[in-house]
């Protein structure tokens, strides 16, 4: 009995041994809430960090995209009550056109502006706008975007990575050439003409009955002044800067090419926002482009203006259906390599 009643003291002395003292369950208390708010504190910078995006933009200090992309940044901060910030590097900073859109697609970068020429050979839907003559003017083009086709092509951006936030202008590509006017198509045959690196616009000159010569912009001006190319086609705000109308003085005005721009965000980023931050995005978004295009026409008339009076010579071309009549064997050509995209050609020829 004795030997029992022992035992049983000696196991409860035990079990009350394994019960933690008031002091440490205190302790324990204390180090469990520590964790918790450490915890959310690592979550919370780590959200914090997420939102500090990084922009891209191959356009210098002063240019109207750069402007409307920093104003854009300032938006995005100001609406999200600092929860989305973004950080714009100008002036391609951060690496090529081609590059950084593999960078966005890949979420190396979250946000950029970029032209849908460059974009053409990720996005099929974007090379459409390559196409010469596609568009009757600049207002033309937005109101494309504006509708059903720019949704499409919306919706080929997003199957590659990218959403687009906002259409910026890209302006209205020109001939101009050191030797004549040009007014009909006659007027190209034998020029020698400098285009970007893209078969459809090397196919334009051909159709047309000249000499396309895919170069680096850089070396344009040296090619026009020394002969190596009679011609080239650009805006006039490029026209104007890069000094090409004091060796190229003929300026004519086809609009060949209206290259529209997006502003545009990865598309997983995107995705992971919340309704609310993503309208905020948007509306941002939207209100860029409504200033981008405002001093894109300044710059542009500015640019006319300047080029003018330093002694171009400028000609409109009213009627432009000779033109776009000769683009009938680089619309069957591409059509025929890309037969998915016809609906979509049409659908933008079709738009008043």
């Amino acid at each position: 009995m004795n030997t029992i009643l022992a035992m049983e003291v000696q196991t409860a002395n035990a079990n009350f041994n394994l019960q933690p003292k008031e002091g440490e369950m205190n302790y324990l208390k204390r180090l469990c809430c520590a964790v918790l708010v450490l915890a959310l504190i690592v979550g919370f910078s780590a959200s914090v960090q997420a939102a500090e995006w990084k922009g891209w933009n191959i356009h210098v200090e002063g240019y109207p995209n750069t402007i409307a992309l920093d104003k854009f940044a300032e938006l995005l901060n100001q609406k999200s009550d600092g929860r989305m910030k973004l950080k714009m590097y100008h002036a391609g900073t951060l690496g090529s056109q081609p590059d950084a859109i593999e960078q966005v697609r890949l979420g190396g970068l979250e946000i950029a502006n970029f032209s849908l020429g460059p974009l053409g050979p990720v996005v099929p839907e974007a090379n459409v706008v390559s196409l010469p003559f596609i568009f009757k003017d600049p207002d033309h083009a937005f109101r494309v975007l504006d509708g059903k086709a720019g949704e499409m092509i919306n919706e080929g951006m997003a199957k590659k990575g990218l959403i687009s936030l906002a259409w910026y202008d890209g302006g209205a590509r020109s001939f101009y050439n050191s030797k004549k006017p040009i007014e009909t198509p006659a007027d190209v045959v034998g020029m020698k003409v400098r285009v970007m690196n893209n078969d459809l616009y090397s196919g334009m000159i051909s159709a047309l009955g000249g000499n396309p010569s895919p170069m680096a912009f850089s070396e344009v001006y040296q090619s026009l002044k020394t002969g190596v190319v009679d011609g080239a086609e650009n805006n006039w705000p490029s026209y104007e800067s890069t000094g090409h109308y004091e060796v190229a003085k003929y300026y004519s005005l086809s609009q060949h090419l209206i290259i529209p721009e997006t502003l545009c965000i990865n598309a997983d980023v995107y995705n992971s926002l919340s309704p609310e931050d993503q309208k905020i995005l948007r509306e941002a978004a939207q209100e860029s482009a409504v200033l981008q295009r405002k001093l894109w026409k300044e710059r542009s008339k500015a640019s006319e203006e300047k080029v003018l009076a330093g002694g171009a010579v400028f000609n409109e071309i009213p009627d432009k259906s000779a033109f776009q009549a000769a683009m009938k064997p680089v619309y069957e050509k591409f059509l025929t390599e890309n037969p998915d995209l016809r609906p979509l050609v049409e659908l933008i020829q079709n738009t008043p």
